[in-house]
């Protein structure tokens, strides 16, 4: 039997409830789950590539089959030297829906063998974003719920 390894790559800048709610589901679809930071040199992050990884470590500890990585350059090149034949993403509008069909496309383009896995998250989920928490937090509003409760510590202690 073919062993099936997904890669779920995000900024996950904070990582939200959203995104667990995928991780938790990925899990028991995929033999292994890498969640996968993506390492943006373009981008200003409010927390650090090691504070991402270490929230993402803590929170997936759960799953045994799912591991936290960090990634640069092409997915599809990281797809690769980690044999992963699936890339998870997950959409919650329509607008996300046509960025991540262009995005599955060109993956297909460069790489035939990886297929994309779409899944939407929970209701209650469906309208979360890290961009949105972070914002919220900075402006000092309520965060319980979006994030699990260790991240909403570490959003306070950076916020404040």
């Amino acid at each position: 039997m073919k062993s099936i390894t997904a890669i779920y790559p995000g900024s996950f800048d904070p990582v939200t409830n959203g995104h667990l709610d995928l991780i938790e589901r990925g899990a028991k679809m995929f033999d292994r789950l890498i969640v996968a930071v993506l390492r943006n040199l373009d981008k200003a992050p409010l927390f650090s590539l090691d504070e991402r990884v270490e929230m993402l470590t803590e929170v997936t500890r759960p799953w045994p089959n799912v591991e936290v990585d960090v990634f640069g350059g092409l997915l599809v090149d990281y797809a690769q030297r980690r044999k992963a034949s699936v890339i998870l993403r997950g959409i919650r509008a329509v607008s996300d829906y046509e960025y991540e069909l262009q995005m599955a496309m060109m993956n297909r383009k460069l790489e035939p063998n990886l297929e994309t896995v779409f899944m939407m998250p929970a209701v209650a989920y469906s309208y979360l974003s890290s961009r949105v928490v972070r914002e919220i937090a900075q402006l000092g509003g309520p965060v319980q719920g979006l994030v699990p409760p260790a991240v909403e510590q570490r959003l306070r202690a950076k916020v404040f």
